[in-house]
């Protein structure tokens, strides 16, 4: 089963076609969150460049499932990391493209390699072991009721894992519940340099973590991010929190304007210059703003949060303490998608 990969798109298209591989430049990763940056990637398979209606152009890589699952689980976490952890992710990572591959979330090719859908960067942070988790987990997938399931993850869940409903579509799906993640309250120093690649390791307080602005940083953010022109902001009033405690309806209080936004990722990217890592957050207004910032006597706003991510299915860190302490990866799979099924997929 080959897949059809949208790496990036661009005005014009840098590239190097080389023996049996091609070198894409400036490749943009991490869009739109905190570790947003350009690197060079080389990758195996066949190049496409696109031409787009509106001038730019597209580079699709088209390559063997597998060998995509390859490059996936050691660009979402390092090779180095623990094998249960690389099967485990094996495992869902290929479920979740064949759903895709099925279901063509976009129109010109059947995933995208950055955040959006996995993380696809080439060949420059594979190696042996992560092709040794995908031939020992080769076509297994998990399943519920007969279907492959969409087996979201996320990088830190903070203690506790999310529903879907609050991140997504008002659907419950029964293999994405929320559990109790005591595994990565405190993981290890010598476990986080194994699993997190090197830009990841630049985010130090992933698991709690906390955000200050003034009252006019935050007003110029929210205005700049949201496009609206809020005025002053007065409040910010979470009207519903999911399981985890993440906030999936916030309400925004204005002097010219009012409005309630949702759901997890809409609220994470408003209320920051980049993207906040969670919205498992708490709220506090303190007066005055710390000395030297804002006008005289202005209060600040303060943000309190859990998490890295939307917080729904695997904790990536959660797992990887897990497979540090000797669990094995279908014990990692049935703790954070209770119900589903380990099968092998019809190809």
């Amino acid at each position: 089963m080959k897949i059809r990969v949208g790496i990036l798109t661009a005005p014009k298209i840098e590239y190097e076609r080389r023996e049996k591989t091609f070198l894409l430049k400036n490749v943009r990763i991490g869009i739109g969150f905190h570790w947003d940056r350009y690197e060079d990637q080389e990758f195996a398979g066949e190049l496409e460049i696109r031409h787009n209606a509106d001038g730019s152009q597209t580079a699709i890589n088209t390559i063997e499932l597998e060998d995509y699952l390859c490059s996936v689980i050691s660009s979402e976490m390092r090779a180095d990391s623990p094998m249960e952890l690389l099967k485990a992710h094996a495992v869902i990572s290929r479920s979740w493209a064949m759903r895709a591959i099925a279901y063509k979330p976009h129109a010109h090719f059947d995933v995208c390699a950055d955040d959006h859908c996995q993380r696809y960067e080439g060949l420059r942070r594979m190696s042996e072991r992560a092709v040794e988790a995908v031939r020992a987990t080769e076509g297994q997938v998990l399943t519920y009721d007969g279907e492959i399931c969409d087996c979201r993850y996320h990088k830190c869940c903070g203690g506790k894992t999310e529903i879907w409903r609050t991140c997504w579509e008002d659907i419950d799906v029964p293999y994405i519940r929320s559990v109790q993640c005591d595994w990565c309250k405190s993981p290890s120093p010598k476990v986080l340099r194994l699993v997190l690649n090197d830009y990841d390791q630049e985010t130090k307080d992933f698991r709690d973590w906390q955000v200050t602005y003034t009252e006019d940083e935050l007003d110029e953010i929210v205005r700049t991010k949201s496009g609206i022109d809020f005025g002053h902001i007065t409040a910010l009033e979470p009207l519903h929190r999911g399981e985890s405690g993440r906030i999936d309806s916030l309400r925004i209080v204005g002097t010219k304007h009012t409005e309630v936004i949702g759901k997890e990722l809409k609220i994470r990217l408003w209320l920051s210059r980049s993207c906040l890592y969670s919205s498992w957050f708490d709220i506090k207004k303190t007066t005055p703003a710390p000395s030297g910032k804002g006008r005289e006597g202005a209060s600040s706003w303060v943000l309190t949060g859990h998490g890295w991510g939307h917080g729904a299915g695997l904790c990536q860190i959660g797992a990887a303490v897990m497979a540090s302490e000797g669990k094995s990866y279908e014990e990692i799979l049935q703790y954070y998608y209770a119900g589903a099924r380990l099968s092998v997929s019809a190809r």
